[in-house]
């Protein structure tokens, strides 16, 4: 994530708050700020990792919800609620009567893997959004890192790793919804499907960037999973790998490209993501039967 001006990518709740105080660490980052008295605000929040709200002090007289992945409120915000957004899904909120002190933790997707709890499992975990409940333990952590930092430039590193294992481990225990499987023992496939919204995200995540290189990890980071897992988990869902599945759209760019106009192979191949025209030919031909100019040859009519 990015700071510029108080705004975080992908994160602004207009109008902005004052006061604004962040730490990262290798695992998670924590913010903070202050919220002067507003009629109402409102804004967005989506970004590619797991992210903690708790209202600190003050509240809201109303707030409303929804999320992209289905959660809706709307009710009160008040000191000690506590929020969960899960990596990916972008949360639109709009408050009325307005005044608070809030912070935040966001962690890394792969914290929330099973294998944290226990290290003879494997599997996948859903922890579904949720706005402002009551939870003693997630307020004194982030009650406990505002004083930190309130103290102090920077929070050890150490410490920061310790709590944010806590925390992730928490999360898991009181609000998962997944299943470990032992090493070994039979798998249902049908458990590590991807829910739709995350799929549609991966999916136009990789339509934008064809063009450019495209990193697994970048795609699980969108999924709110470990490299490992979002593999089995999108295999699971559409039986194709993440790599098969950047090469079948990239494909699938080339031959509406060729549909549309004359284009050289070689410009055709940079253009969705090969640096190889040969290694591009290859993979449309074993993917079509056909080399890139015999397609479109394919879709002329005859006597062209």
């Amino acid at each position: 994530m990015q700071e510029h001006g108080h705004i975080l990518q992908g994160r602004r709740i207009d109008p902005l708050p004052v006061a604004w105080q962040s730490f990262a660490w290798s695992s998670g980052r924590f913010d903070m700020a202050r919220r002067p008295f507003a009629k109402e605000a409102g804004g967005r929040i989506a970004i590619n990792h797991h992210l903690i709200l708790v209202t600190l002090s003050g509240g809201a007289r109303r707030c409303q919800v929804a999320t992209e992945c289905g959660h809706r409120y709307d009710g009160e915000d008040f000191a000690g609620a506590v929020s969960f957004i899960p990596a990916g899904c972008s949360r639109h909120v709009m408050l009325q009567n307005v005044q608070s002190e809030w912070a935040s933790i966001s962690l890394r997707p792969d914290l929330l893997d099973l294998s944290i709890l226990n290290a003879e499992g494997d599997g996948v975990i859903e922890i579904p959004a949720f706005t402002n409940v009551r939870d003693p333990l997630i307020f004194g952590m982030l009650t406990s890192f505002a004083q930190l930092r309130q103290e102090s430039d920077s929070i050890d590193a150490s410490y920061a790793d310790a709590m944010t294992l806590a925390l992730a481990r928490h999360l898991m225990t009181r609000y998962g919804q997944g299943r470990a499987f032992p090493h070994g023992a039979l798998r249902n496939p049908a458990s590590w499907k991807l829910p739709p919204w995350r799929l549609r995200r991966i999916a136009d995540y990789v339509e934008a960037h064809l063009d450019k290189p495209i990193q697994v990890g970048d795609l699980a980071a969108i999924a709110g999973l470990s490299v490992g897992h979002f593999h089995r988990a999108l295999q699971a869902t559409i039986s194709q790998t993440p790599l098969d599945f950047i090469t079948s759209r990239r494909i699938a760019r080339a031959r509406q490209l060729l549909a549309e106009g004359d284009i050289a192979v070689t410009e055709l191949s940079l253009l969705v993501g090969f640096s190889s025209p040969s290694h591009f030919a290859r993979l449309f031909r074993r993917a079509t039967g056909v080399s890139p100019s015999e397609y479109r040859k394919g879709l002329r009519p005859s006597g062209r």
